[in-house]
């Protein structure tokens, strides 16, 4: 197949050094044209991770360094880390007998120490968000103060928040808590977005009907696969040559400046990097 000779970036990706296909899943993602990786890093309990105290994020946060570093050695750009807290972590800590204000306290220190790494270097940006699933009100409050901690995180170190989240469109007041804490909401990504959200930055799932009536869009918008990397489940949410195959339906179908605007013009706005200066 032809080179797409392009920026092509997967905005939101998960690799598992530790059960999954790792690097062999970002040899597919390059075999197909695909060039930059955003890689988050897995929910720290699927890492074989039980947290208990702050620096045991660590562990969780340099097997996922490790496992971009190798991704970088295959790529014609480059991958960056994604680094952050699983918001249904908070579910896990509270069926582990952590009272809810204290599984809010851990996942805000492991926030911090995100936030270290970005400070010092090999992380780009912060993840966050709140349960995508029915909780109580209480745990609402907490999963809604975490996120917003990752928020002033964001202002100070001058990275982007990338949120898990429920569905839906409208976000608003979510970026309005951003913006109260000193982060633009065009820093903002609402990870597994459909075609529009209010609010923060979309990162569509790469279906085509979605892309397709985002590319009709004027708005910002990246895409991503959320391929989880899991040995039981290959190919989900959507498998790691995904994105070069809809660049180039996208290409296929006219969408030439929609292209443009989610592999170079939104990640150089969201995040500050430039696609095209880091490919080879």
């Amino acid at each position: 197949m032809d080179e797409l000779d392009r920026p092509v970036l997967d905005n939101h990706l998960h690799l598992d050094p530790v059960n999954g296909r790792n690097t062999a899943a970002v040899e597919d993602f390059a075999s197909l044209g695909g060039t930059h990786l955003l890689v988050l890093n897995k929910p720290s309990w699927l890492l074989g991770v039980d947290v208990e105290a702050k620096d045991d994020f660590r562990e969780v946060f340099d097997l996922t360094v490790a496992a971009v570093e190798d991704a970088t050695e295959v790529l014609d750009g480059r991958a960056w880390p994604v680094l952050g807290v699983h918001p249904a972590l908070i579910s896990q800590l509270l069926d582990r007998g952590f009272a809810v204000e204290e599984a809010r306290d851990l996942m805000q220190a492991g926030l911090d120490v995100a936030a270290e790494y970005v400070a010092d270097g090999p992380a780009l940006a912060l993840k966050s968000g709140r349960p995508h699933y029915d909780v109580d009100d209480d745990v609402w409050t907490a999963a809604n103060d975490v996120m917003k901690h990752a928020f002033e995180l964001g202002a100070e170190v001058g990275s982007a928040v990338q949120l898990h989240t429920e569905g839906g469109e409208d976000f608003t007041e979510v970026a309005e808590w951003a913006e109260d804490r000193g982060l633009p909401r065009e820093r903002v990504v609402k990870h597994y977005s459909g075609s529009h959200v209010e609010g923060p930055i979309a990162s569509v799932l790469s279906n085509e009907d979605d892309l397709a009536a985002a590319a009709e869009r004027d708005d910002p918008f990246l895409m991503e696969t959320d391929f989880i990397d899991d040995p039981d489940r290959p190919g989900a949410v959507l498998g790691p040559k995904t994105v070069p195959r809809r660049v180039r339906w996208l290409l296929e179908e006219g969408y030439e400046e929609a292209v443009e605007r989610a592999h170079v013009e939104t990640p150089a706005r969201v995040y500050g990097i430039d696609t095209e200066a880091t490919l080879e």
